[in-house]
């Protein structure tokens, strides 16, 4: 088993004294090596926070998520930060989750440089993040242009490219295609599952 979520549940305080909203109650699932598990709901039923309790970058208020066994609730500092670049997210939204300043090419490898695949000013990683973007869809010389000079479809791959870079083992599909049209929902779904089956991912698909 790659990741088990085993009765987590995550409340949220309300602004009333004493009050508190439940987002998840009491989910348990297990996910495999090269399996996709989909979480489907409606709006605001606690799919993109489960995805985010099982990632810890939301805290389980009860219950716990194991990775490869070990309970991430209890990882911090840097053991937790080197399981980082194995669980990784693509987020829904493919205009807000990239920074506008930044290039495709800073965009795909800020985290390549933070978890040390490669050092600062190598050759050599211009290289690798050219082609991972291949790898996703896009032409390897958009390297130096900026997100707004994408569509929202090539931002999605975008998006992909940043997460797969650092060849993880488990992805969070935060309604990855909800914001694309039809047409290109399809071919990011397809490009998703012909790289889950070359790299052996397991995925955590959160849909409507």
């Amino acid at each position: 088993i790659l990741i088990q979520a085993k009765n987590i549940k995550k409340y949220f305080p309300t602004s009333d004294r004493g009050k508190v909203v439940k987002a998840v109650d009491d989910i348990s699932f297990d996910i495999y090596k090269g399996e996709t598990l989909g979480v489907v709901g409606e709006s605001g039923c606690g799919k993109s926070t489960t995805g985010r309790m099982v990632l810890k970058l939301l805290d389980c208020t009860e219950g716990t998520v194991l990775y490869k066994g070990k309970d991430i609730g209890k990882m911090k500092g840097k053991e937790m930060r080197s399981l980082r670049k194995e669980m990784q997210i693509i987020f829904q939204d493919p205009y807000s989750s990239l920074n506008p300043r930044m290039t495709v090419g800073q965009i795909i490898g800020e985290g390549l440089l933070a978890h040390g695949f490669f050092q600062k000013n190598d050759d050599k990683m211009q290289d690798y993040v050219m082609k991972t973007m291949e790898e996703c869809g896009l032409a390897p010389y958009m390297i130096h242009r900026y997100p707004h000079q994408f569509s929202g479809g090539q931002r999605q791959r975008i998006g992909i490219a940043r997460a797969l870079a650092l060849k993880p083992k488990f992805v969070v599909c935060d309604e990855a295609v909800s914001a694309l049209d039809v047409s290109i929902q399809s071919q990011i779904v397809n490009l998703l599952k012909d790289l889950g089956e070359k790299e052996n991912l397991a995925y955590l698909f959160i849909s409507h």
